[in-house]
C-alpha cells in the first residue's frame, strides 16, 4: 500500500446545505498517503459535516470527491468502509456489553451456513490488535476496558478492513497524557505503513506536534492550508477565529471577599482528608491527573456523592446536602464534565434546557410560558448563545453553545458558589475565550468558583489559587504567582512530597 506522498483524497468545491443554512460552502481539501492532515476550526466550522460526507453518512449538495483518483459518492457508511475509509468518531461507536471480537466484526461476521467461526475471528482480532501493539482479551466485554483501550480497538477495527484512510474525530479528548503518547506512537506507525489520516482536534498544541499539514475551516468555508513547518499556534488560532486571541494574558479579578466555602478533613470514596477554602470572588482551580479525586470531592460538596468524614461549611454554617436539589436551594451550582450524558437533554428544546433548574421555583411551581421564555431570552443574550430558535433541540447547537446552554441553566439560579468540572472540554478556542470571560465576570460579581481542569494553561490563566491532588489527597496548594506547569505536574504525580501545604483560611 505504501505510496507515501501520492494523493489519496481530493475534495473539490463540496457544499452541504440544511435548508437555507450552508454547513459547507465550496470547501476544498486534499490528503496524501502516509500523511497526518489535521482539520481544525471552531464548533460549527464544518469539520464534522465534511467527515460525514466522506464517510457516506450524509449526501453532499455539490462539488466532487475523488478517492484514489476515482470520483466517488458513497450513499451509505458501509460503502465508504468497503472502499477503505474508516471513521473513529468522538463518541466511540461501540456496544459496551459485547466483547472485543463482536465489536470488531459487527455487521460483517464471516461464517458458513449461519455458523460463526469464532476461532478464526479470534485469530483475526489478535492480528489486527498486534499491528498497534494492543494486548487485551478478545472475549473481554468492551465495558470493562479503559477509554484508551476502546480507542485502540476502534483503530484495530479500521485496520481489520484494510483501511487506507482513517479519520480520527477528537481521538484525544478523554485520554490521559500517557495514553495520548501511546496514541501518537500508533499514529506514527500507521503513517509508516502509508495509511492516510485526517485528524480532527481542538487541541492546537497536539495538532502542531503530530500533523504534516493543517487545514482550517471557518463558518463552513475553507480558510487555508498550512505546512507544519510554517505553522504556529497563534497563526492557526487567527485563521480559526478571524481575529487575534490572547490566551495567556487573562486578567483575573482580585477583589476577594470573605470565606464562602470551608472544607475540613473531607474523606470519602476516592478522596481522603481534603482541606481547602473558597472565598467570595475567588477562582480556586483543582489540578491533577485522571483519578486524582477532584470530581469526587466536588460531587460530595454538591450532594451528589456521599462522604464518610469531615465537615463542609457554607456561608458560615455546617452543611451536608442530601441531594443536589438541596445544594441548589442553598446557592451552589455544578456544571459536570460530560454535558451530553449528565447535563443536557439532547431532544428537548434549548429553552427548556436553559430554564429547567428554575422551573420548580417559577410562579410557585406553576410554569408561566411567558416567564420561562423571558428567562431563556435573557440567558441567551447574557451568554451570547448562538442559535436559530429557542424551540430547536439543544442537539442542534455546536459544542461551545451547548456548554454555554448548560452554564446558563445554572447561572439562572444566581448561585453563590459555582463548581465547574472541565468547563471547556471539547470546545474550540473561540468558545473557550468566551467561557473564560464569563468566569472572570462572575468572580468580579462576588461568585466563588471551583474550577476543575486538566488543561494546565487554563488553570494558570484563570485561578487565584491552585489545589493539586494526587490519588485522592491534596499534595499542594499554590498561589497563582508561585505556580508553573512544571510545579503542577510535580505535585500531580506525587513527586513533590516535601511541599508544606499552607494552612487554609478560616471563617
Amino acid at each position: 500500500m505504501n505510496q507515501t506522498g501520492a494523493e489519496i483524497l481530493r475534495v473539490e468545491a463540496v457544499s452541504k446545505r440544511y435548508g437555507g443554512v450552508h454547513a459547507l460552502e465550496q470547501v476544498n481539501f486534499d490528503l496524501r498517503y502516509g500523511e497526518v492532515h489535521a482539520l481544525v476550526g471552531e464548533n460549527g466550522a464544518g469539520k464534522s459535516t465534511l467527515i460525514k460526507v466522506l464517510g457516506g453518512i450524509i449526501p453532499r449538495n455539490g462539488g466532487r470527491v475523488l478517492f484514489e483518483g476515482n470520483e466517488v459518492d458513497y450513499q451509505r457508511p458501509i460503502e465508504a468502509l468497503h472502499a477503505g475509509i474508516a471513521i473513529i468518531h468522538q463518541e466511540l461507536s461501540m456496544m459496551p456489553s459485547l466483547n472485543v471480537i463482536e465489536n470488531m466484526y459487527m455487521g460483517r461476521m464471516p461464517g458458513r451456513f449461519g455458523i460463526v467461526n469464532w476461532k478464526d475471528l479470534e485469530r483475526r482480532t489478535r492480528q489486527a490488535m498486534a499491528l498497534i501493539d494492543l494486548h487485551v482479551d478478545p472475549y473481554a466485554a468492551v465495558q470493562d476496558l479503559t477509554i484508551s483501550q476502546r480507542q485502540m480497538i476502534e483503530i484495530a477495527r479500521a485496520l481489520s478492513v484494510n483501511a487506507k484512510l482513517i479519520i480520527m474525530d477528537e481521538p484525544n479528548s478523554s485520554l490521559t497524557q500517557g495514553e495520548s503518547e501511546r496514541l501518537f506512537a500508533v499514529i506514527d506507525s500507521l503513517k509508516a505503513r502509508g495509511i492516510a489520516i485526517i485528524y480532527v482536534s481542538h487541541k492546537i498544541e497536539e495538532v502542531l506536534r503530530i500533523s504534516d499539514r493543517i487545514t482550517v475551516f471557518r463558518d463552513g468555508k475553507y480558510v487555508g492550508t498550512v505546512d507544519r513547518e510554517d505553522a504556529t499556534e497563534q497563526k492557526i488560532i487567527n485563521m480559526m477565529v478571524g481575529r487575534e486571541l490572547d490566551r495567556t494574558a487573562i486578567s483575573v479579578p482580585d477583589k476577594i471577599g470573605d470565606v464562602l466555602l470551608d472544607v475540613r478533613d473531607l474523606s470519602g470514596p476516592g478522596f481522603d482528608k481534603v482541606n481547602f477554602a473558597v472565598r467570595k470572588g475567588e477562582i480556586v482551580a483543582f489540578s491533577g491527573l485522571v483519578g486524582a479525586g477532584r470530581s469526587e470531592v466536588a460531587s460530595a460538596i454538591f450532594g451528589a456523592r456521599p462522604f464518610t468524614d469531615g465537615e463542609i461549611t457554607f456561608y458560615g454554617r455546617p452543611v451536608r446536602f442530601k441531594s443536589p436539589k438541596h445544594a441548589i436551594r442553598a446557592g451552589i451550582a455544578m456544571v459536570q464534565e460530560d454535558r451530553k450524558v449528565l447535563s443536557l437533554f439532547m431532544d428537548m428544546t434549548i429553552q427548556r434546557n436553559i430554564t429547567m433548574a428554575e422551573l420548580p421555583y417559577m410562579s410557585k411551581g406553576v410554569t408561566s410560558d411567558g416567564a420561562e421564555r423571558r428567562l431563556a431570552q435573557q440567558m441567551v443574550r447574557s451568554l451570547d448563545i448562538r442559535l436559530a430558535s429557542l424551540d430547536d433541540p439543544v442537539s442542534s447547537l455546536s459544542g461551545g453553545n451547548q456548554q454555554k446552554t448548560v452554564l446558563s441553566r445554572w447561572l439562572a439560579t444566581t448561585p453563590k458558589l459555582l463548581i465547574l468540572d472541565e468547563p471547556t472540554h471539547g470546545v474550540d478556542v473561540g468558545a473557550k475565550a468566551e467561557i473564560y470571560d464569563l468566569i472572570r465576570k462572575l468572580a468580579a460579581q462576588g461568585v466563588g468558583v471551583m474550577l476543575i481542569s486538566s488543561e494546565l494553561p487554563e488553570v494558570l490563566a484563570l485561578a487565584h489559587r491552585i489545589v493539586v491532588m494526587h490519588e485522592g489527597r491534596i499534595t499542594g496548594i499554590l498561589d497563582r504567582a508561585d505556580a508553573s506547569e512544571e510545579a503542577l505536574m510535580a505535585y500531580a504525580t506525587g513527586i513533590a512530597d516535601d511541599f508544606a501545604v499552607p494552612a487554609e483560611v478560616s471563617s
